[in-house]
């Protein structure tokens, strides 16, 4: 028996809708509708119309009942051959890149020659249910064998049984949301709101001079009469920024505002992956290669920060590939909120931190800040939860392609304290 050699994922081309505002531009707008557009544009993008790949891995973080098998119903509208397979994953706000990393392992091991991998959400077309007291009642009633039975049973239903309930964002264990619990970690690592408010206003900058470039032309389709991202404000100020109210904790201590924090975002993401051989065949350019990945928890119902685990999942990952933190030319750090980014970077250079929590000798320094989202990051761009994996993963694998070699680290915190981590290389 032979035994199989691991073959390098290519990231090969990526598409996505522009991201807006929830309760805006995608309102009543799906998420199969937002997928199944992404998908088709990257179908047409790669001219791979009617071929059959390996598989497809897509998620929701908002997720309707009739979206159970989203994926699969997206692929059988993205112009693939209908025998292409599809599957939903989620893993809060790291879903993107975790499909990333499935359909990776897959091409690694020679299961499949090609694969998409992507997400999305809407906050504008979240489906209200009932409570459960509803349907078990109904339940109730219909064993009943006879009328009176039934009335009798029905007659148990109150007001409080037909109130719809939404999904909220928070976390079930606390009861906290996940400002709510980055002011924790704020004021654990003694972040004030104006660093939270200068890394805001850097990203926005940033953001809006990749537009003004074209760096997104090639990677963003018009959809729903938009051309492009609309939270972009490259006219902010720091003036600005500082007068903003806290949004989470408004005892007087809260640093968290609208603007050093994401805003609820729609929109969706896809990322075509392949072997090299697949590239060829099919005449499509080798944009970078995503050549390894780590998920990691932390214990926050015990007190650790909710959105602290990429600082295991790189320390492990840098680890395993012999590598430093200042191995790298992009710095890729989703930014749910300024301030956890902050306390990410700060942990990082701090020795206690990474020799109690991380199991290091010493801590893992600095990083030039001058390579951390170079392009924007979530606080300008937005944050459509599933959709932003893919969104930076295939920006990342565009400028290691445009800049020729290099290394870019991926880091998205996320939901339940978990974390997804990447490197990408060229």
């Amino acid at each position: 028996m032979k035994t199989k050699q691991m073959r390098p994922i290519a990231i090969l081309a990526g598409s996505r809708t522009p991201f807006t505002k929830s309760q805006t531009n995608y309102v009543r707008t799906s998420n199969q509708e937002l997928m199944t557009a992404v998908l088709q544009d990257l179908v047409n993008k790669t001219n791979i119309r009617g071929v059959r790949v390996g598989d497809v891995s897509t998620g929701a973080v908002m997720k309707n009942a009739a979206d159970w098998n989203m994926t699969r119903e997206s692929v059988l509208s993205s112009g693939l051959d209908p025998h292409t397979p599809g599957y939903d994953v989620q893993r809060a706000c790291g879903t993107g890149l975790e499909t990333a990393w499935h359909i990776g392992l897959k091409i690694a091991a020679g299961q499949i020659e090609s694969g998409i991998a992507g997400g999305t959400d809407t906050n504008s077309d979240i489906q209200g249910v009932l409570p459960h007291e509803f349907t078990w009642k109904l339940m109730d009633a219909q064993k009943e064998k006879s009328l009176a039975g039934r009335l009798a049973k029905f007659a148990k239903l109150s007001l409080k049984d037909l109130k719809p309930k939404f999904p909220v964002v928070v976390e079930p264990r606390t009861g906290l949301s996940m400002g709510q619990h980055t002011e924790l970690m704020v004021k654990e690592w003694n972040i004030s709101q104006a660093e939270q408010d200068k890394l805001a206003f850097t990203s926005h900058q940033n953001a809006a001079k990749a537009w003004d470039a074209g760096f997104f032309k090639d990677l963003v389709f018009d959809f729903k009469g938009l051309k492009k991202d609309t939270l972009v404000r490259g006219d902010t100020t720091l003036e600005k920024l500082a007068k903003l109210k806290p949004a989470f904790d408004k005892t007087g201590t809260g640093t968290l505002t609208a603007g050093n924090s994401t805003a609820l975002t729609d929109g969706a993401s896809a990322v075509l992956l392949g072997s090299e051989d697949f590239a060829q065949k099919h005449n499509l350019p080798v944009l970078a290669y995503l050549t390894d990945a780590e998920v990691a928890a932390v214990d926050y119902v015990g007190g650790e920060g909710l959105l602290m685990a990429p600082t295991y999942a790189v320390a492990r990952m840098l680890e395993r590939n012999g590598l430093t933190l200042q191995d790298f030319d992009f710095y890729e750090i989703h930014e749910a909120f300024a301030g956890q980014v902050l306390c990410t970077l700060k942990a990082w250079e701090s020795e206690e931190y990474c020799r109690t929590k991380l199991g290091l000798s010493k801590a893992l320094g600095s990083i030039d800040r001058s390579k951390l989202n170079v392009n924007g990051g979530s606080l300008a761009l937005g944050h459509p939860f599933a959709a932003t994996g893919g969104r930076i993963l295939v920006s990342l694998a565009k400028m290691l392609s445009q800049k020729g070699s290099g290394r870019g680290l991926i880091s998205i915190c996320t939901a339940g304290g978990m974390g997804v981590t990447a490197i990408v290389e060229r």
